[in-house]
């Protein structure tokens, strides 16, 4: 196997994953109850919590599921994908993982920059999650954990979200450092790889946050609440 073998599956994987990322389901449910665009309600962000306080459960329970299901469509895609177009040998179940970890921050930059939606999207936080689950669920447990202990003190969602996306890379180097790299699994190249891949991913959600970064550091970012409605 050789670096162009790699080229056509990528490719492939993420132009698909985009493009399905690109399903803002957040602005599509909040049309479908409301008629009205999501991006122009409440915080202006295309994201669950947005429909939640601005639109009422039902749509935000909807936008959950089908941004969720986005990212698991994507990662196995990604990985059914590399392991049809990708000749076997030793180093398939190496390359496939690669292929998630392409389908997954394609999907996310979708879910971001929506190609059907005027490349105005949400900041990638519930689809990123599924990714994670899909690809490591041991990574997963890290993440959630800092999620949900950060939400529980906090009330915060986005400081929830960005501390979890900053702790992605962290517990990917980690465990594939010691549960892969050092088990004989993979080879060291596999953990820089993934360390850096999920660095990028980390890095996005955290600059999408910018403006939630501000209002947190100023105690102007509000706290979770519902919106009572009738949707």
């Amino acid at each position: 196997m050789n670096g162009s073998d790699l080229i056509a599956p990528s490719l492939i994987v993420a132009v698909i994953s985009y493009l399905l990322g690109s399903l803002s389901f957040s602005i599509i449910f909040t049309k479908f109850f409301e008629k009205k665009d999501i991006r122009t309600m409440g915080s202006g962000n295309a994201g669950a919590t947005n429909v939640l306080r601005s639109v009422g459960p039902k749509a935000a329970i909807c936008t959950f599921i089908f941004d969720f299901l986005k990212g698991v469509a994507s990662v196995l895609i990604g990985k059914l994908i590399f392991s049809m177009m990708l000749p076997s040998g030793v180093l398939l179940s190496e390359m496939v993982q690669y292929g998630t970890y392409i389908a997954g921050f394609s999907c996310v930059f979708g879910h971001m920059f929506p190609i059907y939606f005027g490349f105005r999207g949400g900041k990638g936080i519930l689809t990123t999650a599924a990714i994670i689950a899909l690809i490591d669920w041991r990574v997963f447990l890290v993440v959630i954990v800092v999620f949900l202990a950060t939400f529980v003190i906090s009330k915060i969602v986005s400081l929830s979200s960005i501390l979890a996306a900053i702790m992605y890379p962290v517990g990917t180097f980690l465990i594939n450092y010691f549960f892969e790299y050092k088990t004989g699994n993979m080879p060291f190249r596999f953990v820089l790889v993934t360390s850096v891949a999920t660095l990028c991913m980390a890095a996005v959600i955290v600059i999408r946050h910018h403006g939630n970064i501000s209002r947190i550091l100023n105690g102007t970012e509000k706290k979770l609440s519902i919106k009572k409605h009738n949707s």
